[in-house]
């Protein structure tokens, strides 16, 4: 199974809460350019999970019109996610060939480190509308090769 890691898009400074921060229209265009970037390379994943924070869900709410699916809002992708959480809540999709998880920093980081077996704590940096796969061959820390990780810039 390919975890495609998206890290949600530029997000407007904080407001009255970091849960309701909303994208700005640079990140709006970052998603955008993420959705179209895995349209024309055929990256369909078999499900979209989305942190239910505000910025996480209009992130993955814009990749999926532009991939024509639907997203799946899960409450474990919330910020301060741990690698055990997502080893245990994606144990469920191995039947699917890729998921797409749409979430937050520091949370990727440290899951895609620990997928790839590395303890160095700044070895990976998830920048904002990052896209990272990593193809999963067990479903355990260290289980997994990196595949790539392309910057919004770059797609």
């Amino acid at each position: 199974m390919t975890i495609y890691f998206l890290r949600h898009a530029e997000a407007e400074d904080l407001v009255d809460s970091d849960f309701d921060r909303k994208l700005t229209p640079r990140g709006l265009e970052q998603a955008a350019k993420v959705g179209k970037f895995c349209a024309s390379q055929g990256l369909t994943p078999s499900v979209i999970l989305s942190s239910p924070v505000t910025r996480a869900r209009q992130t993955a709410e814009i990749v999926a019109k532009a991939l024509g699916l639907e997203i799946t809002v899960e409450g474990w992708l919330a910020c301060g996610m741990e690698s055990t959480t997502l080893l245990a809540r994606l144990a469920p999709h191995t039947g699917c060939h890729s998921v797409l998880i749409v979430g937050h920093e520091p949370d990727f980081s440290t899951c895609i480190g620990d997928l790839l077996g590395t303890n160095e704590p700044c070895a990976i940096l998830v920048k904002k509308a990052s896209l990272t796969a990593i193809e999963v061959v067990w479903l355990e820390p260290a289980g997994g090769q990196l595949e790539f990780s392309i910057p919004c810039r770059l797609m």
